[in-house]
């Protein structure tokens, strides 16, 4: 024994150190990849910055060009008027040289008009100072500054790894709140990313035989909560990475919660033949029961194993037909695969609005082949029969009573194995339809009746924490409590 303690031992050792190297093999290469990815980035982020430098310098140029060509045609306006006032002024010059020679007086008296046309030429009127400097130094640029910055590019800060505040994270109702904080504020964090896996491992995730992380992103606050989950696991791993604007820091180290619930599947080998059964789903076929006894009487008569054509004597329903548990004649039931055996459980089941007759509830093991639920000692169950009219009632021991209140869409089911109570509610405003109360004596399984219809059940839920709630008034709230109770 102690040999073997020991071989057990180093067997786990083996598989740990196992799961630990693939572990580092792939470290090494996610470090391979994104060592190329952020290469990669880093060269489209300089590519960036030189296109933005680019566009930059041909835009300043463009700026001094027309500078240029403002002053340039400034100038050129001015000194077109220089050189018509030039122009004008030489020949006044010319006309008054000539005036000199006048010797006559009447002649001379013309030189009054001269002395009038001199004075109002635009060559008095033309300012001689330029309109514009020739100097560019406003378009003179100094990045010294800028180069500096530059020059202390570094890597940015990466955000460190969130903590998981175990203590706050919350697993109810098949939702499951996560709380986390960082070592330290960091006002450069732009939002979270949360991943989680299911996994039936207690610990650190693992590389083999774990499923994918699923992701949440773009969280802008330290909690989340995800709702709406199938508990089909015992456990569950989750891990938070912060980023910033341009990067992701190292993830959280992970945390596991227990998310344990009861699961099962709908027993297909229970099944009677007239009903068709999927892992959560049972449905009433008219036609199932017919084409088997046409086959069997077939067989009968001519003592050979020819099956029907239209189902494979292969499929695991065909092989299963030949159970002496299967249900027959009018007990149109199927049972779960799983028992309950101990604790608390819970499962819904939804019916089909036009389903003429159904029931739900719960049977010890091997109940006979025609019993139905309700109509024996060792099952109970509530029955909605809506042919003709509507009725509502609890079964047991082949006693019903009526249950004067509406029949919900969906009816989840409670079993309190060990403190003997079997209780079912509403299951979407949770409000108390009946109980039973009993002391078990056998383990207990799932049983679903159907006639002219169909049954989608739903498994991997908690307690919902209503129920809990309900559970610590006896009495229930709008409810009732059976007086058909059969104590073994």
């Amino acid at each position: 024994e102690t040999l073997q303690r020991i071989v057990t031992t180093l067997v786990n050792k083996n598989e740990e150190i196992h799961n630990f190297i693939d572990t580092l093999n792939h470290i090494i290469s996610n470090v391979q990849l994104n060592s190329s990815n952020a290469i990669s980035e880093l060269d489209e982020e300089f590519d960036g910055l030189y296109s933005v430098l680019h566009e930059m310098k041909g835009s300043m140029a463009n700026t001094i060009q027309q500078e240029e060509a403002h002053k340039i045609q400034a100038l050129q306006d001015q000194l077109s008027q220089c050189n018509r006032a030039l122009e004008g002024s030489e020949e006044l010059l010319k006309l008054a040289m000539q005036s000199l020679d006048i010797k006559n007086p009447v002649e001379l008296f013309e030189v009054e008009k001269i002395d009038w046309i001199v004075t109002v030429a635009s060559a008095f009127r033309l300012s001689l100072k330029p309109r514009v400097s020739d100097s560019m130094t406003h378009m003179m640029v100094d990045f010294a500054l800028e180069k500096r910055m530059l020059q202390s590019v570094k890597f940015l800060p990466v955000p460190k790894a969130p903590e998981i505040d175990v203590a706050a994270c919350l697993v109810a109702d098949n939702c499951i709140t996560i709380s986390w904080r960082m070592p330290e504020e960091d006002s450069r964090v732009d939002h979270f990313v949360l991943e989680y896996r299911k996994t039936n491992f207690d610990g650190l995730p693992r590389i083999k035989g774990e499923q994918r992380w699923e992701v949440v992103d773009y969280i802008n606050a330290t909690q989340y909560t995800l709702s709406g989950l199938k508990f089909d696991t015992k456990y569950m791993n989750l891990r938070v990475q912060a980023w910033n604007k341009a990067m992701a820091g190292e993830y959280s180290d992970p945390v596991t919660l227990e998310t344990k619930a009861f699961v099962f599947s709908l027993d297909s080998t229970t099944s009677h033949l007239n009903l068709k059964v999927e892992d959560t789903y049972v449905e009433w076929d008219p036609t199932g029961g017919k084409g088997q006894e046409k086959i069997k009487g077939k067989e009968n008569k001519n003592r050979s194993n020819t099956a029907s054509p239209k189902r494979s004597t292969n499929s695991p329903r065909t092989s299963a037909r030949g159970s002496r548990d299967r249900f027959a004649g009018e007990s149109y039931t199927v049972l779960g695969d799983t028992a309950v055996e101990s604790g608390q459980h819970y499962w819904e089941v939804r019916a089909q609005k036009d389903c003429k007759s159904y029931s739900v509830g719960v049977t010890y093991r091997n109940p006979g082949k025609f019993d139905q639920l309700g109509k024996t000692n060792s099952s109970w169950c509530i029955h909605v029969n809506n042919w003709l009219q509507t009725t509502f009632s609890a079964k047991h021991n082949n006693k019903a009573k009526t249950l004067d209140i509406p029949v919900p869409d969906r009816i989840g089911v409670y079993c309190d194995f060990d403190g003997g109570q079997l209780s079912f509610y509403n299951a979407s405003s949770k409000a108390l339809l009946h109980t039973f109360r009993t002391k078990f004596t056998q383990p207990l399984l799932p049983g679903f009746m159907i006639w002219c219809g169909g049954l989608t059940v739903s498994t991997g839920l908690q307690v919902p924490s209503a129920v809990k709630t309900l559970q610590k008034n006896e009495n229930g709230l709008g409810g009732s409590t059976s007086s058909l109770n059969n104590v073994a």
